[in-house]
């Protein structure tokens, strides 16, 4: 099986992603995640393991292609981030389980139930606040309906991924009446519609637009170590990160993770993929150089990232998550988040 020129342009492994020309040694990953992000991790993985890695990204339609492809699918693995995404993967019935011996080390609360997916790593939804306009040392997700902060916060779009999971985090906690009241808060304490993503919100805060955003935190190191735009640079001067409490004053994640697809023609490579991954010299990796967090315990975050404070994340289960994500998004829609204040 050939893919097509334009899909071929995509691909980082530097041979054929699938074909007669493929030896045994290879596995194909299928990858919603930044070729630039894995790269690390899949040269570490061919040196270790002498299986080339070949990766196809796409920014979407992965999951409807594995379908579409059926039992003449190439993947062997589907990497992406944000829980939805995976358990997307999971409801359309493309998936294996992960053996239990290779997640065995995870947290109960970071596997799907059945072993459709695992998460590889943690990234937390956190606060950006003005340096200079906030003084506030403790926050919660609550506050951000609390009038104190009227014209004050602003965000991306309430139906992106990221918030829809913050959004559904918070029905499985709080309730869906309680989360709507909320919602309804926040979107009316926006000092505009929702629009841009993360880090143009940190750029509102650095103009003096609003005080407060919500993001994910490793947007803060992308910005610090951004050479090629050092404007970026000087956003992230202008704000600090406040980690917000939760239930039990704990901090909502989500994830970056993998399935295993269920036609995966180089099962055993697919296989040894997924256990490094959740190796402690792959963690090691996405600790480094994704400003993310290690899901394996024990394995620390970098430097730059532990200087942000304390993580203690919500141990809700993803799963759990991933479940109340259409609740979430219908919320979204009723009480009109994207259309900004209503009063």
């Amino acid at each position: 099986m050939n893919l097509s020129k334009s899909l071929a342009a995509t691909l980082i492994a530097g041979s054929s992603f699938f074909g007669a020309a493929a030896v045994a040694e290879e596995i194909n990953v299928y990858s919603y995640r930044q070729p630039e992000l894995l790269k690390p991790l899949t040269d570490a993985f061919e040196a270790e393991t002498g299986i080339k890695a070949n990766v196809l990204f796409a920014k979407n339609g992965l999951v409807d292609r594995l379908g579409s492809e059926g039992e003449n699918s190439p993947a062997d693995v589907l990497l992406t981030v944000d829980v939805g995404r995976l358990d997307a993967m999971k409801q359309a019935g493309i998936w294996q389980a992960i053996p239990t011996d290779i997640t065995a080390k995870i947290p109960g609360e970071f596997v799907d139930p059945d072993g459709a997916w695992a998460a590889l790593s943690l990234r937390a939804r956190i606060f950006y606040v003005s340096k200079d306009r906030v003084s506030d040392e403790e926050l919660s997700y609550a506050d951000l309906a609390n009038p104190k902060w009227q014209g004050r916060v602003c965000t991306r779009s309430g139906q992106h991924a990221y918030n829809i999971g913050l959004i559904a985090a918070q029905i499985a906690n709080e309730g869906e009446e309680a989360t709507k009241t909320w919602l309804e808060g926040v979107r009316d304490n926006l000092a505009r519609k929702p629009t841009g993503n993360d880090r143009a919100q940190v750029k509102a805060i650095f103009s003096g637009e609003c005080d407060i955003s919500i993001g994910n935190t490793y947007y803060m190191g992308k910005m610090v170590t951004n050479d090629k735009e050092p404007e970026q640079k000087e956003w992230a001067a202008s704000v600090r990160l406040v980690f917000p409490g939760a239930a039990q004053n704990k901090t909502h994640v989500n994830i970056s993770g993998v399935g295993l697809a269920k036609h995966a023609p180089n099962l055993d490579g697919a296989k040894k993929f997924i256990q490094f991954l959740l190796s402690e010299k792959a963690q090691s990796i996405y600790a480094e150089t994704n400003f993310e967090y290690p899901v394996l315990p024990g394995v620390e975050a970098s430097d730059l990232v532990k200087g942000w404070g304390e993580l203690k994340a919500d141990d809700l289960s993803l799963a759990e998550i991933a479940d109340k994500r259409d609740e979430a998004s219908k919320l979204v829609d009723e009480v009109k988040f994207d259309e900004g204040p209503q009063n």
